[in-house]
Parts: C-alpha cells; structure tokens; sequence
C-alpha cells in the first residue's frame, strides 16, 4: 500500500453540491426489487452425470452455494426440447426438456428444493420464434391451407425484371444474411428475425397467442415457478405491410431493419394481454429490451402503471464499443462514455413509478471486468471486486451471471477460432472469410473482435475448482466446450472462506445491499461525478440518510474527497470498502471502492 503513495494523481476531486430534500417515495417496495436474481445457462453450470454438458441435477447439487452466496431467485436459461440451434432458444416443444439436460421430474425436483431453500426460480420465455422442428412449424409448412399456416409468417417471393426470385423485403437477421428462408414445398418464403431454423411465429393470429399462453406460460406457472425473464419482449409485433429498409450497406443485399421489426404498432396490445395471464399468479417479469434506445419507448414497457413488465434489460452499457446492427465491429470507448450508460436509467426512473435491471453480465455478452476495467492478473480481483460494489448500491433489481461472483474474465486473445461455438460468432467469422477470400489480417481482425464480445465468454463451464475440467465435469470427460485455463487461478472452492476473494466480497455487497435496502435499493440516485477515473454517487432515504459511493475505476490510484454538501458524511462513516486495509483515507489505490452510511 505505501508503494502507491508515489504514483497518486495530484488532481484532487470535491463535488460540491446540494440535492434537495426528498420525502416522497415513488418505488413502491416489493420482493423482486429487493432480490439478487442468479442466472444460470445449464449446459455450463454443472455437469452431474459426465457427459460433457450440465444438466438439471447439476443445478440441484448446487442451490446450497447459491443461497449461501445470498442469492433469492435463480434464472434458468432454456431448458426445454430443443435441436439447439441457438443454445436452446429454439425450442421445438415448451413442455419437454432438453435430454441432456434431464427430466421433467428433474425440473420438478429444481423448483421444489429452491423452494425449500427459500429462493424463488424464474425460466426463460421464448414465444417470438420456435424451432423449424417444433410440431406448429412442421404442420405449418405442410400445406398452404394448412390450420396453422398462418401461425407463422409466411410470404410470396418477389420477382426482378430478368425473373430471379427474391425474398419478400430486404430485412437482415440479427445472426447475418436474410431474415427471409425459401420453402421449396410450399413456395413461399417464412420470416426468422434469427437463425433459419427459428421462425418468427405469427403474433397477429390471436389462436396462436392463446396457445402460447397456455402452453409456455400458464403451463410453468401452474407448476410453480416465480416468473419468466422474458427474451425478445419488443419483437412480437412487426410492420405488416412488408416494407423494404433504408439502404445504409451498399455493400450487402441486406440491410439492418431494426425499426420494421421491433416495436411494432401492436407490441402494447400483446404484453398487456400476456400481462393479463401473469396477473392471475404473483410473479414478476424482466424484459429483454433490445434496440429501443427513446426513453420514452422504454418507460411505456416499465411504468408500473402502463401494467407491461416489471422491468427490463437496456443494453446501453453491455453494448458500448459496438457498432448497432454489428457487435463486432468495434470502436473506442471512455470511462466516461461506461460511466454515462452505466448510470443512465438511474436517472431515468428517479422520481418515477418505473423500475430497473442492474447488471453488466448475461449470457450473451463478455465478462465485465475484462469488458470495462482489467483482466490483468496484477488488477483483475479489484478490478472484478469495485464493479461488485457500484452495482450493489444501484437502484434497481440486482442481475448476477454464473461466474461474476468469482470473477471470470474473457478467454485470451491465444483462444483458438475453432473453440468459438456461439452462432453468431461462428457466423461472423466465416462471413469475413468469405469476403475476403480468407486474408490473414482480416481474419486476424475478426478473431480479436470474438476475443473482446462474443458470447462464447459466458457460455464456457463454470469454475469450481482446480481440477482437471474446473469441477464442472469429471477429467475423463471432454466438456461440451472448452474450459478455460484460468480456472487454476479463479475457480469456487479457492475463494470460499479466502477474505479477500471476489467471492467472499460479493457475499458481502450482498449482505450490505439487503441491510441498507432504503438506501442501496430504494434511495433517490444522484450522479456527482466529476472526475474521469472516479464514479461517485449519492443514495438518499427518505428519512435523510444518505449513502455515498466512490470508485476508482482506473488503474492508478487517486486523491479524492467526500462530499462537503453532506456534512453527516464523514470518514467513520465508512461501511464497505474492496480492501481491508489503507494508510491514507483520502488516496484511492488502482480499483479500490468504498461507500459511506451517514448514521
């Protein structure tokens, strides 16, 4: 620690300001604000029966970890029948489960024993598309005046002045190419806003809707479970009429159409129907809110009094350095641009009746702390450890992904293309290929931009301990995809009980969050920040009390000062901090958080 006296930035940071009393509770307390929501993706969470891939009863052995690691509900990524396309968001029937991943008495067990444990479980609705193999699909597909033809979106080709056959608009697909497949059979192009073998169902027919809701939603609910994170939750209502998009690439024959297929005239009219179902049990859903960037759009999903969803995910922060339309196409970004979307809907909500996700993990993104801060080994436990304590003391509904308790960082730039499995990311890479006719440097380029975003990152098996296969499968067992080196050093079974692990401090962000729940969950958020390197807020209660967050989210340390504007704030009001020990209260090493409690 005296070693970093040497290097500190002699830029001194005071906010001062006055924010104005405020006694008016607008976020009405319920229990899944208060919760710390865990996801699981159960193909990489435990594997109980060594076959590579992790399953149901692997999640069982495991509800004593989370609990203890102060969880309230865990998320199960899509378990249910599926080819596995796209990781199980094709589902080809929502009342069976994966094989590999068990049975439906496996999933009765899981939901019982959470129960029992105390914690509340969540699953993955996915009703904007199904499988090409779901049996709507196939009876769809067989026939033209087939029953169910229009219970997925089908449309005639067009055709150019020479007669070469077109699909019906230009839209491209979130994974690359046309959103358009041809049906030999039937003579007619289906619409899948993702992969070919996941088309879109049709929204506008209201005996298709029904069906969903009997069969994916009322059907888990019935079972027990506490809710759905809900995939997709803007993309169920499109433009009818068909209409070609803007030509932004001329370079491709398809172009991004984002605004014809997200958000659509009817979108309000589906989620208050879906809404209506859920309001028979007393469960709580989070949205999945892509490319809905207007504020005001956002609000008509999360106002309490809109009666949509309860809150959803906005991708400002996750998807910072990306270009939209194409994640792996990157550029530059700043603290100060991941500070500006990291607090955004904080502002947002502020003295509204609207609600919000934190989070900075899922299972489509990047680790965070090699996203944002530092994977070094010399910084990544601070650095995992400082972010732990931002998102702690944020309004909102807490959002932890498997790993980011222990600080799991990207697979390394040395990471073979061939261990990349995700769709998208094997999509990209051989559609540089293709285009460059396999140029070393390009294909070079592509390799780093999966090293930084792809989803493959979230996706590897999950940590436990150091050995052979992290304690995700046995060593005589080739998982499903590769572990990654770096479980010799960050792994479970090294940081439960160790002090100063990731782990043991996420356990104590959680234990803090829950105890100072007016201010860290429910307190009026106020950015003061000021300072490039520093992210520094105030949390206050109704009842005065205020909460103050400092981070040092670079790697030198830094001066800074506590708020003069709050004189009840003072040193030994000090009640977490990412290290044990410092000399100089007013010198922030590389990474290093506290927050303070006025008493």
């Amino acid at each position: 620690m005296l070693a970093v006296h040497t290097r500190l930035n002699q830029q001194r940071f005071t906010p001062d300001f006055t924010i104005m009393p405020h006694q008016v509770r607008y976020h009405e307390p319920r229990w899944w604000k208060e919760s710390v929501v865990y996801e699981i993706y159960v193909s990489s969470f435990k594997d109980s029966n060594n076959d590579g891939i992790g399953d149901i009863p692997g999640i069982i052995s495991k509800l004593n970890y989370l609990r203890d690691l102060g969880v309230d509900i865990i998320w199960v990524s899509p378990h249910y029948k599926s080819p596995q396309v796209d990781m199980g968001y094709d589902i080809s029937d929502y009342q069976k489960i994966h094989g590999p991943y068990g049975s439906m008495k496996d999933v009765d067990t899981l939901i019982e024993r959470t129960h029992a444990l105390g914690m509340k479980i969540i699953f993955d609705l996915v009703i904007n598309h199904s499988s090409d193999l779901h049996p709507w699909f196939k009876e769809s597909r067989s026939s033209v005046d087939s029953p169910k033809r229009d219970w997925y979106i089908w449309r005639p080709a067009r055709y150019d002045a020479a007669g070469k056959r077109h699909p019906p608009t230009n839209w491209r697909s979130n994974f690359g190419g046309p959103t358009w497949s041809w049906d030999e059979k039937t003579q007619q192009y289906y619409v899948h806003i993702y992969a070919p073998e996941q088309p879109d169902l049709n929204w506008e027919n209201p005996d298709c809707r029904r069906a969903l809701y009997d069969t994916a939603i009322r059907f888990w609910l019935d079972k027990g479970i506490d809710g759905f994170r809900v995939d997709t939750v803007n993309r169920y209502s499109k433009r009818v009429d068909f209409v070609d998009a803007p030509i932004t690439d001329t370079a491709d024959e398809t172009q991004l159409a984002f605004q014809n297929f997200t958000n659509g005239p009817r979108i309000h009219e589906y989620i208050s129907e879906i809404r209506a179902v859920l309001d028979e049990y007393d469960v709580f859903t989070v949205g999945e809110l892509p490319n809905t960037p207007d504020e005001s759009d956002v609000m008509r999903f999360i106002s309490a009094q809109e009666k949509q969803v309860d809150m959803v995910f906005n991708f400002d922060t996750v998807y910072l350095g990306q270009t939209p339309g194409d994640r792996f196409r990157l550029q530059n970004f700043t603290k100060k641009d991941f500070k500006r979307e990291l607090t955004k809907w904080q502002d947002v909500i502020r003295d509204t009746d609207a609600w919000a996700t934190v989070f900075l993990e899922n299972h489509d993104q990047g680790r965070s702390v090699s996203r944002f801060l530092s994977d070094d080994p010399a910084h990544r436990t601070q650095a995992a450890k400082v972010l732990a304590m931002v998102l702690g003391t944020m309004t909102g509904t807490l959002f932890l992904y498997q790993g980011q308790e222990i600080g799991i960082v990207n697979a390394p730039p040395s990471y073979p293309v061939e261990e990349y499995k995700c769709i998208r990311s094997v999509n990209h890479y051989n559609k540089i290929r293709r285009q460059t006719g396999g140029d070393p440097t390009a294909l070079e380029e592509a390799l780093d931009a999966l090293q930084k975003v792809a989803r493959d990152h979230a996706r590897v098996p999950m940590q436990w301990d150091d050995s052979a296969n992290a304690g995700f499968c046995a060593a005589c067992v080739t998982p499903w995809m590769r572990v990654l080196d770096t479980y010799r050093e960050i792994n479970v079974a090294s940081q439960i009980g160790n002090k100063g692990s990731v782990l043991e401090f996420w356990k104590a962000v959680i234990r803090f969050r829950k105890r100072y729940k007016d201010l860290a969950i429910y307190g009026r958020f106020q950015l003061i920040d000021e300072h490039e390197d520093l992210l520094t807020f105030i949390k206050e209660g109704t009842d005065g009390k205020v909460l103050f967050t400092v981070a040092n989210l670079s790697d030198q340390p830094q001066r800074w000062s506590l708020p003069s504007s709050y004189p009840m704030l003072k040193p030994s009001n000090l009640a977490l901090s990412t290290r044990s020990q410092g000399v100089d209260h007013f010198s922030l090493a590389a990474f290093e958080g506290r927050v303070y409690v006025s008493v």
